[in-house]
């Protein structure tokens, strides 16, 4: 049985790209923390990767920092390099992401950024017509005159 479950924080903002089959990939790192006793720890970091709409759901919601509960299998890949060097990576493939710090305080900036945004458009919006409404009044009595 190839079972992870690990539970940590976000070292890093998550890393979302579209691959050109169109297969969305997030890439995140996460630290744990290995009570070794007499109140020592050691830090562990693991690589994560998500796929298809669990790597949108992390690039969107995870930022750095935030708690998280990860699921997963793990995987080792291979490759070689242009020097003729192989490679070994070792990452923990998620099945499941829970968020287990909320969402990360940037967003609430950006909802709150947005929603000013919005209400000054809005604004705006009523000025303009306002100012064509006056304008038109204007227009017609002197086309009365």
């Amino acid at each position: 049985m190839n079972k992870v479950l690990i539970t940590g924080r976000l070292t890093r903002d998550p890393e979302l790209r579209v691959l050109a089959s169109g297969k969305s990939v997030c890439q995140f790192s996460v630290a744990t923390n290995e009570y070794a006793g007499h109140g020592k720890e050691k830090a562990e970091y693991h690589s994560i990767v998500a796929w298809e709409k669990l790597a949108d759901i992390c690039g969107r919601y995870l930022g750095k920092g935030q708690q998280v509960a990860i699921e997963g299998r793990i995987q080792t890949r291979t490759w070689d390099d242009d020097r003729g060097q192989r490679h070994w990576k070792t990452e923990i493939v998620a099945g499941q992401v829970e968020l287990l710090s909320g969402r990360r305080k940037k967003d609430y900036d950006a909802e709150r950024a947005a929603d000013a945004l919005v209400a000054q458009a809005a604004k705006l919006d009523e000025d303009t017509a306002t100012d064509l409404a006056d304008g038109d009044d204007a227009d017609s009595e002197e086309a009365a005159a």
